[in-house]
C-alpha cells in the first residue's frame, strides 16, 4: 500500500488525531520489536512495559513523539527489519508459550492475531488518509474473533464490570458466508458485515457510520466501548458528520 507513494505522502495526517502516515508506520515497527522482545526475553520486556505504563497514560503517543524526526528511509528500513525479526521469532517459538504484553499475557496464537489486528487497523488509518480503498478478504475473521474475545477486556480497561448476558454475533464474511459467535436467539445481538465489525472493535469507525445492527442494551453498551487492542481506553472515532 505504501510502496508506490512519494515521500511527501508520509507526512499526510491520518484520522488518528495528530498522527501522520509515518507515525503510524513507526508505531507498527516499535511494537513489532516489542513483541519480538516479549518472546525472546520476557523479563526485559516486562521491565520495558512497566516503564512505559508508568511514564505516561498515553505511552503510544509519547513513543510517536519520540520517533517523529526519523527520516522516511529510516522508518521504511526499521519497519521491514522489525517485521522480519518478528516473523522469525514467531516461527521459532513453541505453540504452548505464553507471551507477556501490556498488563496481560496471551498465547502465541493470540499474540500473532494481535499483531495482525494492529497492522490491519493502522493500515486502515493510512488507507483513509491516502484515499485508498482496500478490498476485504476472509483473513479479517482473525480480527473479528479477537474483537469477540476482548469483550470483557473492553470493560476491564475502563474499570467496569462486564455483563454476564451473552451477545450473539452474526457477521457476513467477504465471501458471502456467515460467521457466528455466541448463543442463538437471545435478546442481545450484533449483525452485519465482518468488515464493519472489524472497524468498530478496532475503533476505526463510529458504529453510526456502519451498517451494523445492534439489538439489546447489553450489546449496545459493548459496541460503544469495544476495544480489541491493549493500552489506555480509546476514545473511539466521532461520527463522520461531526468531523
Amino acid at each position: 500500500m505504501i510502496g508506490g507513494i512519494d515521500n511527501a505522502a508520509w507526512s499526510t495526517l491520518t484520522p488518528a488525531a495528530g498522527w501522520t502516515v509515518q507515525d503510524q508506520l513507526n508505531h507498527l515497527a516499535y511494537f513489532d520489536d516489542a513483541t519480538t522482545l516479549a518472546i525472546r526475553d520476557p523479563a526485559e520486556f516486562s521491565q520495558l512495559a512497566d516503564n512505559l505504563i508508568h511514564s505516561a497514560q498515553d505511552f503510544a503517543g509519547e513513543i510517536a513523539e519520540q520517533q517523529s524526526n526519523l527520516s522516511v528511509e529510516t522508518t521504511g528500513n526499521w519497519l521491514r527489519r522489525a517485521r522480519h525479526d518478528l516473523l522469525v521469532a514467531f516461527h521459532a517459538t513453541e505453540n504452548t508459550r505464553r507471551v507477556p504484553w501490556f498488563g496481560v499475557s496471551m498465547s502465541l496464537a493470540s499474540s500473532m492475531t494481535a499483531r495482525l489486528m494492529e497492522t490491519w487497523a493502522h493500515g486502515q488509518d493510512i488507507a483513509d488518509a491516502l484515499a485508498i480503498e482496500r478490498q476485504p478478504t476472509t483473513r479479517i475473521r482473525h480480527i473479528c474473533h479477537l474483537g469477540v474475545q476482548t469483550r470483557a477486556f473492553s470493560y476491564a480497561l475502563r474499570g467496569m464490570e462486564a455483563p454476564t448476558e451473552p451477545v450473539e454475533i452474526v457477521l457476513t464474511a467477504p465471501d458471502g458466508s456467515e460467521w457466528h459467535w455466541g448463543e442463538r436467539g437471545g435478546p442481545n445481538s450484533v449483525s452485519g458485515s465482518a468488515w464493519d465489525f472489524s472497524l468498530v472493535v478496532t475503533q476505526r469507525r463510529n458504529i453510526a457510520d456502519t451498517g451494523l445492527i445492534v439489538t439489546g442494551r447489553v450489546a449496545g453498551e459493548w459496541m460503544s466501548i469495544a476495544q480489541a487492542f491493549a493500552g489506555a481506553p480509546g476514545a473511539g472515532r466521532a461520527p463522520m458528520e461531526e468531523r
